[in-house]
């Protein structure tokens, strides 16, 4: 139906940047928000930042002012540029979609990609 995937993680020096991408595919019709959530070891998934179908952007406090998100509609594509990367920074980076209608399918649904991992290390 529908498939998420991301690319653009690695191994970064602190202070650092990288750009993260994420693509849906399938038989879509629309995604209302799509995001990005984080998991370092040993903790739970965590909010990064959120983008609406509008541009109506929301992030985590942590991520103020380090991370922008944005978005290609028409791409059904999202991205994640970090900048002055920590190495509190190091998780698996996770792209979600929710409130996607598919088309043929009634409701809306939320889907998760497989996660990219993004090091921070000296």
């Amino acid at each position: 139906q529908v498939q998420l995937v991301e690319s653009g993680g690695g191994l970064v020096q602190p202070g650092g940047s990288l750009r993260l991408s994420c693509a849906a595919s399938g038989s879509i019709f629309s995604i209302n928000v799509m995001g990005w959530y984080r998991q370092a070891p040993g903790k739970q998934r965590e909010l990064v930042a959120t983008i609406t179908t509008g541009g109506s952007t929301n992030y985590a406090e942590s991520m103020k002012g380090r991370f922008t998100i944005s978005r290609d509609n028409a791409k059904n594509t999202v991205y994640l540029q970090m900048s002055s990367l920590k190495p509190e920074d190091t998780a698996v980076y996770y792209c979600n979609a929710n409130g996607v209608r598919v088309r043929g399918m009634g409701g809306q649904y939320r889907y998760w990609g497989p996660g990219t991992q993004v090091t921070v290390s000296s």
